[in-house]
Formats: structure tokens, sequence, C-alpha cells
């Protein structure tokens, strides 16, 4: 049976899929990114890394609201039947935490860009710039304001990646201990495969 573009009761489809790991591995790469550059002297290499950081941090805030404009269109999959109330509430805590965080970072990385005193364009992968935040660009305390975005930025890429390990842990938790289907909706496997996680779920809770 073909993986359906839209999700169903059972598992995610195409879409959601697609979205997700593009998300998940931008973010990863966004992350290794910007601690490499953090380190790096004052250098024409370290220019493009930013120039790049910030291109990809942007496609992320889109992808990100891409992805919940779909979700709203789309109804997630079931947990199953037998998870606790405390997980499906840290589950649904978790992917809102996240939502809110990719959302988060790039906004504030745009809005410190914005405030910075160098003025230095943001060149969306070198096609075109993405203009500053005219409130924050024009404002008198841009100083102080780049100071908060700042740390509203490094809190939000270092909340992602707590989210990232707990979520990752989880599903490793879910796939290795408990033998269920929660991996597995979220990766591009065999539906033969699929269904024999399904099933030993439901064995499992009846």
């Amino acid at each position: 049976m073909a993986r359906s573009l839209t999700n169903d009761s059972t598992r995610y489809g195409i879409v959601a899929i697609t979205l997700h790991w593009l998300i998940a591995l931008a973010v990863i790469g966004l992350y290794v990114v910007g601690t490499i550059m953090e380190d790096m002297k004052p250098s024409l290499q370290q220019f493009e890394l930013y120039q790049l950081h910030k291109s990809f941090g942007i496609t992320v805030l889109l992808l990100t609201v891409v992805r919940l404009v779909w979700r709203v269109a789309n109804p997630q999959p079931g947990l199953p039947p037998g998870m606790p109330a405390w997980q499906k509430l840290a589950a649904k805590a978790t992917h809102w935490g996240f939502y809110t965080l990719l959302l988060a970072a790039p906004l504030a990385g745009w809005a410190m860009v914005s405030a910075s005193s160098l003025n230095i364009p943001t060149v969306i992968f070198g096609v075109f710039t993405l203009p500053h935040i005219d409130a924050i660009a024009s404002s008198a305390n841009k100083q102080v304001l780049e100071g908060w975005f700042v740390d509203a930025h490094a809190l939000a890429a270092d909340g992602l990646l707590v989210l990232f390990i707990a979520h990752v842990g989880a599903a490793f938790y879910h796939h290795i201990k408990l033998r269920d289907s929660v991996l597995l909706k979220m990766l591009p496997v065999s539906e033969a495969a699929f269904l024999e996680r399904l099933n030993n779920e439901k064995r499992t809770t009846s």
C-alpha cells in the first residue's frame, strides 16, 4: 500500500514526514554551525557561515509555519491506547514546545541582526536580501535590544537541544522497550514493518 500524502488515524503522511525530517536536519546543522562560527576569528569564512546560518534559520521559520498549517489541516495519528496520561501530556507539551522554539529561535535571530550596530545585511542563500525589522533597526535602544535578542536566541537554541534529546530518547524508549508504533509513524518504513508493530501494540494493550 502506497503511503498517503496526508495523515490518517494510525500514521503520518508523506508531507508531515518530509517537513519533520527537513526541519530536524536543518536544526541540527544550525546548532553545529552556530557553535563553530562563534569560536572562529573574524574572517570571510566566518561571514559566509553566518550568512548560511541565517539563511537556514529563515528556512526553518518558513517550514515551521507550513508545518503548523498542515498540522491544523490534518488530524494527528492517535497515541497508543495504553499510554499513561502523563506520557500523553508530556508528548503534547514537547510537540508544542518544539513549535514555540522553532518560531522563537529564528525570529530572535532576525531581531538580533536587525538590532546589531554592525548593520550587516542578511542575504538568503546569496539570492535576495532579507530586510531588517524596521521597528527594531530604527529604535533608539538598539544596543539594549540586541543584548535581549542575543540571549533569547541562545536560550531558544539550547531549549531546542534539550527537547531534541528528550524527544529522541522517548522515541527509542517506545521503539525498543515498549515495542509500539510511535517511532515508525514518522519513518518511511514498509507497510509490513509498521503493521507488525501496530499489531504488537494492540496485543500488548488488549
